[in-house]
């Protein structure tokens, strides 16, 4: 990788995070505001309803025990739902909320406000989101990957 290629990864990360700081939580007193390790695991929820604990624990790279600490507390404040599975009694399938539905649905309201006119070609959007969802997802692989060689 050529210095220049290098110097354009290094910016690529900075303005990730540059612009995840702007993005402010919703000033909406009833929206429930999450940690980081909390959005993850909502995130893979809202995504994949009636997922199981293992599958979303997994998901998350959370090792067993921080995950069932994170979703006590989501389920605490009322978040997530764990409802038993009619398969297999010792199994339990994972759902969000209607406070967590809600919830996702002021974060995208702000998001909205937030971001309306910066960028109005759609073609422009799709490409910005298809490059992140990529690095995303090798991002993850790669770290399931570093988990896989620590055991």
């Amino acid at each position: 990788m050529s210095d220049a290629e290098a110097a354009s990864l290094h910016e690529l990360a900075d303005l990730i995070v540059a612009v995840g700081r702007q993005l402010r939580p919703p000033s909406d007193p009833a929206f429930e505001p999450c940690t980081p390790i909390e959005i993850s695991v909502m995130r893979f929820i809202h995504r994949n309803p009636g997922t199981s604990a293992r599958e979303a624990a997994t998901a998350t790279l959370l090792p067993t025990s921080n995950f069932s600490r994170v979703l006590r507390g989501l389920e605490k404040r009322d978040l997530v739902d764990r409802v038993v599975d009619e398969r297999s009694a010792r199994s339990v399938r994972l759902y969000p909320t209607d406070k967590a539905r809600q919830n996702l649905q002021y974060l995208r309201d702000n998001w909205d406000r937030t971001l309306r006119g910066i960028i109005d070609d759609p073609a422009t959007i799709d490409i910005v989101n298809t490059t992140l969802r990529r690095i995303e997802k090798e991002l993850v692989a790669r770290r399931r990957g570093e988990a896989d060689q620590d055991h």
